[in-house]
C-alpha cells in the first residue's frame, strides 16, 4: 500500500508574531492568514526489508536506518524522525519497515511555513496510513509540539494550523497554547479582486528565521516598550485586515499592510535588510501600494499590493532584479491525505 498526503502553504496577512510566545501567552494573539496553491507532499511506502527508509529532497538526506521505535535527531531530516518519534510514542505504534519521501513547491526559508507545513503533511500521511484518530485541532497541536517543543525549533503557532485548516483564517492565541481558528468566508469576487490586487515575490534570499524570532520573543520578554507596542498595532492590524477584506476594501488592505511592515521592523534588527529595501523602493516607484515580507521577515516572499492595471509593468520590473515572481492563487482546502491500493509501478 501506498499512502500520500499534501498540505498548503500560507501567506501571514496580518498579525505575525503575535503566536510568538511569550507575546501571545503575555497578551494573547491574532492572525489573519490565507493557504495559497503551493504545497508540502508526501508519500509513505510500505515494504519488507526490515528498513526504516528517508528521501527528503529539501533536507538533501536519502538514507536507511535499522527498524527502530525512536530514531535519532541529529541533523538529517529532523521533521520526519520527530513526527514519526511522536507516532510511535503518543499512540504504541509497533515499528514497521516503510519509505517515506517528502519535498515542496517553495525554497525553505521563503517565509511560507514551509517547515509547519511539512510537519503537517507528514503527520497526515502517518493518520491516513495508521488509521489515527487526529482531526485538525489534533494535528495542528501535535505538529506544533513536534516543531517547537521536540525539536526546538523557534517560531510561533500559525503555520501549523493554516496547513490543517487551509482557506481564510482568522486565529485567536491565548494563553496555554489554546488556539481557535475562525474560518472567513470571503466572497469569490473579493478573492479574485485580492488575487488580481497581490504580487508574490521572491526576493531571492532564504533565511532561517530562528535568530529573528529569538530576538522577537526576547524583546517582548524583557518588556522592550518600543518592541512590544509596535507588536500591540501589529495584532490590532488583523482585527482590521478582517474587516477590510471582508468589505473587498483593497486599498484599505494596503494601507494595513504597509503599516504593519513599518512596525514589524521594530521588532527585531534583521526583519529588513537592503536587499528586501530595494525591492520596495522600486516596487513603490512603478505602482505598487504597499506590502510587508511573508513570515519572520530577512527574505523569502514579499507580498505587494498593486493597481491591476498597473501589475503587468510592476511584475517586468521585479523581474529585472535577482528574484523572481510567483504566481499564485489562493486555496480553500487544508491538508488531506489518500490510499493506494495497487503497487504496479511503470
Amino acid at each position: 500500500m501506498i499512502v500520500r498526503s499534501k498540505a498548503p502553504l500560507r501567506l501571514g496577512l496580518a498579525g505575525g508574531g503575535s503566536d510568538v510566545s511569550p507575546y501571545s501567552d503575555l497578551y494573547g494573539g491574532l492572525i489573519l492568514n490565507a493557504t495559497i496553491n503551493l504545497y508540502t507532499y508526501c508519500t509513505i511506502e510500505e515494504t519488507k526489508d526490515g528498513l526504516i527508509t528517508i528521501n527528503s529532497y529539501d533536507a538533501h538526506c536519502n538514507k536507511s536506518y535499522p527498524l527502530s521505535s525512536y530514531l535519532e535527531i541529529n541533523g538529517e531530516a529532523s521533521l520526519i524522525k520527530g513526527v514519526y518519534n511522536r507516532v510511535i510514542i503518543n499512540y504504541g505504534v509497533k515499528p514497521r519497515s516503510f519509505k517515506i519521501t517528502t519535498f515542496n513547491d517553495a525554497p525553505a526559508g521563503s517565509g511560507l511555513g514551509t517547515s509547519s507545513s511539512m510537519v503537517v503533511c507528514i503527520l497526515k500521511a502517518f493518520v491516513e496510513w495508521l488509521n489515527l484518530p487526529l482531526g485538525d485541532y489534533e494535528i495542528s497541536r501535535l505538529a506544533y509540539e513536534i516543531e517547537r517543543k521536540d525539536l526546538k525549533l523557534s517560531g510561533g503557532k500559525q503555520d501549523q494550523y493554516a496547513a490543517a485548516f487551509g482557506g481564510f483564517n482568522y486565529m485567536e492565541f491565548l494563553q496555554n497554547d489554546l488556539v481557535i481558528v475562525n474560518p472567513l468566508k470571503i466572497k469569490r469576487w473579493i478573492v479574485d479582486e485580492l488575487e488580481a490586487s497581490m504580487i508574490l515575490y521572491f526576493t531571492g534570499v532564504s533565511r532561517s528565521s530562528a535568530a529573528i524570532i529569538d530576538q522577537q520573543k526576547k524583546r517582548a520578554a524583557s518588556g522592550n516598550k518600543v518592541a512590544i507596542e509596535a507588536m500591540h498595532r501589529i495584532k490590532q492590524s488583523a482585527i482590521d485586515m478582517k474587516f477590510a477584506l471582508l468589505k473587498g476594501d483593497m486599498v484599505a488592505f494596503a494601507k494595513i499592510l504597509g503599516q504593519a511592515w513599518e512596525d514589524k521592523k521594530k521588532m527585531a534588527d534583521a526583519i529588513t535588510n537592503p536587499i528586501i529595501q530595494e525591492v520596495f523602493d522600486i516596487a513603490m516607484q512603478v505602482g505598487a501600494w504597499g506590502g510587508k515580507v511573508s513570515g519572520a521577515g530577512g527574505g523569502g516572499f514579499i507580498m505587494l499590493m498593486v493597481d491591476p492595471t498597473r501589475k503587468k509593468e510592476v511584475i517586468n520590473t521585479l523581474n529585472k532584479l535577482r528574484g523572481f515572481v510567483m504566481p499564485f492563487q489562493f486555496t480553500e482546502g487544508g491538508a488531506h491525505g489518500w490510499k493506494i491500493y495497487s503497487t504496479d509501478k511503470v
